[in-house]
């Protein structure tokens, strides 16, 4: 999906900030060549292939292969045509006509049309379907009319001027209606589009196969290719064990892999062979939201202490070795309308942190030298799923909890399967709670942080159980507004508001980690929208 947290396993101008580009050319005796077959092995599974499902990263990263989208967004985060040829859109910001290619074609032979857009945007939204991140960003459709074949009208019951923006990620790709018709676990495991490859296998848990789509006429206008991809063949396989997705780089048997492992960094960056790309995402930061409907974080001031008390920046710099960049504010670095005044706010200050404590009340210690009150220790409950998150943020949370120690603030962290977590997420029952939601658009804010994302439809995306009713009207009125400078100083006192409250404590920006092998593939690069990777323009490599 496109946001990730313990309790659930649940998602503009956009600067591209690479952590790392590096690596050699590739080996003069090798060369591009049009055809050929590549592995790509990934550290997480998935559980159904078609991204309006659900909705988590692997499914999303796997759509950009075989899926289009109506629209496309480019790295300065300019929206262009892609299916959509037009569009226009009424005063009242309440209908989107959308003017359509007629000459693209779906892997099963059914065209693409008006139609298909009105079964796709009904798919996404039918409770049935599930749809926890699609689904989730077109909370104001109200329907589609097909006025002709090229023409499809969508009516929206509320102003929102995010709606192309999260149009062009893979999550809301257009997928043939005739295979949407079928029953769900079917199109789960052989969902069909209209991109450069189509599914022709799945093995849950172990592998999927696509080949390429000989036919392809609908590149989006940001890929460097544009007929069909260069690449006949690509095995995706399913690798979660970190070693071992990393030594079965070393050894060729995969041509590229993601989540690089943050021990192997060092030694994969002094590889002659090997590629590297670190690429930032956009969205809302992995981050521990404070729960702020109970003690102890009802209190402001602890909520200050506490985020003062993290020290934060160096932990992530010690537990990621270098390979994730910290995140200081609301919004990744890399979001639209992300404002870096609130990077800084709660930088370390043990001493600011004890005198806040102190202020508040948690004046005595107990034996173990944490802070108590009326005899009630000063403690913080983490649920934590580890099997859910790489070493690293474990590694991460467990420093955090030593920081927090030295202020006498106990961090408690219990582990517990992802039953028990999602029950818990949905009922408010932790004090803190780590996730991420990965997407293209500022409104993260509002999906994240407004008040009635306190609300579960599944899932309760506002960890923090945080309400204020002007944050709502700021965010609201950011979706109405069709002024970009206006919508950024919007989003700016929305960031401020989230940031003076104390709610959240951001850790570091999510990624995308890719390592490959400069003898076996070249051109490895990442779509715009969500900076996921995208195996269009690659190529593979003969000697």
């Amino acid at each position: 999906m496109s946001r990730r947290t313990t309790l659930l396993a649940l998602p503009a101008l956009i600067a591209v900030s690479a952590l790392a580009l590096t690596g050699c050319s590739a080996p003069s005796d090798a060369a591009p060549v049009d055809g050929g077959s590549i592995t790509y092995a990934t550290g997480k599974d998935i559980t159904c292939l078609d991204p309006h499902v659900g909705g988590d990263m692997p499914q999303a990263t796997i759509a950009a292969q075989y899926l289009d989208s109506l629209v496309a967004q480019d790295d300065k985060g300019a929206i262009h045509p892609w299916l959509a040829k037009s569009w226009e859109t009424s005063a009242d910001g309440l209908t989107w006509t959308f003017h359509l290619r007629d000459d693209v074609k779906f892997t099963d032979g059914t065209p693409f049309d008006a139609a298909a857009v009105k079964a796709n945007l009904d798919h996404m939204v039918n409770p049935a379907t599930q749809s926890g991140t699609a689904g989730g960003y077109l909370r104001q459709y109200v329907k589609t009319d097909v006025e002709n074949p090229t023409t499809a009208v969508v009516t929206l019951n509320k102003p929102y001027q995010a709606f192309l923006e999260v149009l062009a990620q893979p999550f809301l790709g257009i997928e043939s209606p005739t295979a949407l018709a079928r029953p769900q676990a079917e199109n789960c495991a052989s969902p069909v589009g209209s991109g450069p490859f189509k599914i022709v296998g799945y093995t849950p848990q172990q592998e999927v196969k696509l080949v390429r789509n000989d036919g392809y006429n609908s590149p989006p206008p940001f890929a460097k290719n544009k007929g069909p991809a260069k690449i006949a063949n690509i095995t995706w396989k399913i690798i979660p064990e970190n070693a071992t997705r990393y030594g079965a780089l070393r050894t060729g048997e995969a041509d590229i892999i993601d989540f690089l492992p943050p021990e192997n960094f060092a030694e994969a960056k002094a590889d002659s062979t090997i590629a590297l790309s670190l690429t930032d995402r956009p969205g809302n930061p992995t981050a521990l939201q404070l729960n702020t409907t109970r003690a102890p974080f009802n209190d402001e001031a602890v909520r200050r202490a506490f985020l003062t008390a993290s020290n934060t920046e160096a932990s992530v710099k010690s537990a990621f070795l270098g390979t994730a960049s910290y995140a200081g504010g609301p919004l990744s670095s890399v979001t639209r309308f992300y404002d870096k005044d609130y990077e800084k706010t709660y930088a370390f200050d043990l001493k600011k942190a004890n005198d806040a404590l102190d202020q508040a009340g948690w004046t005595e210690r107990d034996s173990a030298g944490y802070r108590t009150k009326n005899g009630t220790r000063l403690t913080a409950v983490l649920p934590l799923t580890p099997t859910s998150w790489p070493a690293a943020t474990v590694e991460l949370l467990t420093q955090i909890q030593a920081n927090e120690k030295k202020a006498g603030i106990e961090v408690k962290i219990e582990n517990v399967d992802d039953a028990t977590a999602n029950k818990r997420g949905n009922t408010f029952d932790y004090d803190l709670r780590v996730g991420y939601w990965n997407t293209n658009t500022a409104d993260v804010l509002r999906i994240v942080f407004s008040s009635a994302a306190r609300e579960s439809a599944g899932f309760v995306p506002n960890g923090a159980g945080y309400a204020n009713p002007d944050l709502d009207s700021i965010l609201d009125q950011a979706l109405a507004t069709t002024d970009d400078t206006t919508r950024g100083e919007l989003y700016n006192k929305a960031q401020k508001i989230i940031d003076d409250a104390a709610i959240s404590l951001s850790l570091y920006n999510q990624s995308t980690q890719l390592a490959s092998r400069k003898d076996k593939v070249t051109n490895v690069v990442v779509e715009p929208s969500l900076k996921l990777p995208y195996l269009y323009d690659a190529q593979a490599v003969a000697k």
